[in-house]
């Protein structure tokens, strides 16, 4: 009979080890779902807004009415932790879209965008920033910004993140706090688990070479491309047709740039955002299920847990007016220029030879002009035309990034042909139609004003227009001399 209790024993043992076999990858399943819901409420905000921060929740969402959210959301109120940045009252985060393992040079970054955050006053700024922008490199010179997160791949999986964010943080001397990496995939996956986005088109993108992803390889050549075509106006996006949207590059007009590609990329991601946000997503379970799991398989961050909840806590109630979007380009006023590398590829190269405006203008991005002086210049309309007379590396640049602040349309800046100004000078050619614009650029440059334009400024003027297509006269010359070093925002050394 022992021998009988005991195989009873021993059978039943191993019942309960193989319901408790069973039990346990439910409990891992469970656990996981939770967790990835958790960190995707706060995440999420950051890939799908243009804006970086969700701007409205309902309070009332059941999302809220999950306990484990509540309490979770409740520890992170109340944690004496602090993120990283906050004590410098600057949060950067840096956004990358890629590829992906199934994507031809998948890991290459299609996509670099900054967004910085400051906790004291809760504005958000999102700076896009050109993959064809050259960096260097450590051990491999200067190279294409969008190459670093696939060396870091290749040498080791899993680092890309983390190397692109401290190769940036070198070349911006600011820290580079956080990162979320999203595939094509994953975006594609997500916008149709949203049921498509409507976005408004700004203008026609006709690209006649758009290449068709997975057939890279096809013969004859001209089986590789498909001729894309978006018209202007409100357009309803798959996943599929938002991607192409994102990343065409061979668009005629306005459209055909990189530049272009990162004003549509914000676009796209304010209309997901949007979707996102709407009630026909939120109180449907199964869409958030269904992004967690892309989430889960193609998505990429360094943010903790509760880094996430707290981010989300510090700057959900953003509003629109305090947010802020640049983005680097090549333009007569952009900080870029175009070139070739050694082996002939085009590259983009920081105009002033080095990162010192680029710089300047992440660290003074927050900064902005009294609304009132800002309003008196935009209802004028005033162009301004920004010549550096001095031998003070970047000073023009510096001082449009403050101009434009108040309103100012920089429509050019160059080096004088005179460089031995010492004190700055305003030619005003309205003569005086617009001493508002004239009064502000006075407070903020404290440079003299004159009427008349010295000989060799005219004949200055009449050359640049016999070179230029279609020249436009602005409103204001100014001049900067010796003394724009100390009142231009504070700037000592541009050079620095």
């Amino acid at each position: 009979m022992s021998g009988k209790n005991n195989e009873i024993s021993n059978g039943v043992n191993l019942l309960e080890e193989r319901e408790e076999e069973k039990i346990k990858p439910a409990r891992k399943k469970i656990t996981k779902i939770f967790t990835y819901l958790i960190t995707f409420l706060v995440i999420a905000f950051f890939i799908f807004s243009s804006q970086v921060i969700v701007s409205e929740q309902d309070p009332n969402s059941w999302i809220y009415k999950i306990p484990i959210i509540g309490q979770i959301k409740h520890l992170a109120e109340s944690a004496d932790k602090q993120l990283k940045g906050e004590d410098r009252d600057r949060i950067n985060l840096l956004l990358l879209g890629m590829g992906g393992k199934n994507h031809d040079g998948g890991y290459l970054t299609d996509t670099v965008m900054l967004a910085s955050l400051e906790p004291s006053t809760k504005k958000v700024a999102l700076l896009s920033i050109p993959r064809d922008l050259t960096i260097p490199m450590e051990g491999l010179g200067w190279r294409k910004i969008n190459n670093v997160n696939a060396y870091a791949e290749a040498k080791t999986p899993g680092s890309g993140g983390v190397a692109i964010s401290q190769a940036l943080s070198d070349v911006l001397e600011t820290p580079v706090d956080y990162f979320i990496r999203l595939d094509f995939e994953g975006f594609v996956n997500i916008i149709n688990e949203l049921g498509g986005i409507d976005v408004y088109v700004d203008n026609t993108l006709d690209d006649p070479s758009y290449p068709i992803m997975g057939m890279e390889e096809a013969e004859p050549y001209e089986a590789r491309f498909e001729h894309l075509h978006i018209p202007a106006g409100w357009q309803k996006m798959d996943g599929e047709l938002a991607l192409k949207y994102v990343r065409s590059r061979h668009a005629g007009g306005a459209e055909g740039s990189d530049f272009a590609r990162a004003r549509r990329q914000q676009k796209v991601i304010e209309a997901a955002k949007n979707k996102f946000l709407s009630k026909n997503t939120l109180f449907r379970p199964s869409i958030i299920t269904n992004i967690l799991s892309e989430f889960d398989e193609h998505l990429s961050t360094n943010v903790k847990i509760w880094e996430a909840i707290k981010l989300w806590n510090m700057f959900k109630d953003v509003s629109g007016e305090n947010i802020t979007n640049k983005v680097l380009d090549n333009s007569a006023n952009g900080l870029l220029v175009e070139t070739r590398g050694e082996d002939g590829a085009y590259i983009l190269t920081p105009r002033s030879g080095d990162f010192a405006e680029i710089q300047y203008l992440v660290n003074n991005i927050f900064s902005d002009a009294p609304i009132e002086a800002k309003t008196k210049v935009k209802v004028e309309k005033s162009s301004l035309d920004i010549r550096n007379g001095t031998w003070i590396n970047g000073l023009a640049s510096v001082t449009a990034l403050d101009l434009e602040k108040y309103g100012f349309n920089v429509a050019r800046i160059s080096n004088c042909s005179h460089r031995d100004f010492q004190k700055s000078v305003i030619y005003d050619l309205t003569y005086g139609e617009k001493m508002e614009s004239l009064s502000v650029l006075k407070e903020k440059t404290g440079a003299n004003v004159s009427f008349n334009l010295p000989q060799w400024l005219i004949d200055d003027i009449k050359k640049e227009l016999e070179d230029e297509k279609n020249p436009e006269q602005p409103d204001f010359i100014l001049i900067l001399g010796q003394d724009a070093d100390k009142t231009s925002s504070g700037v000592d050394n541009p050079e620095k």
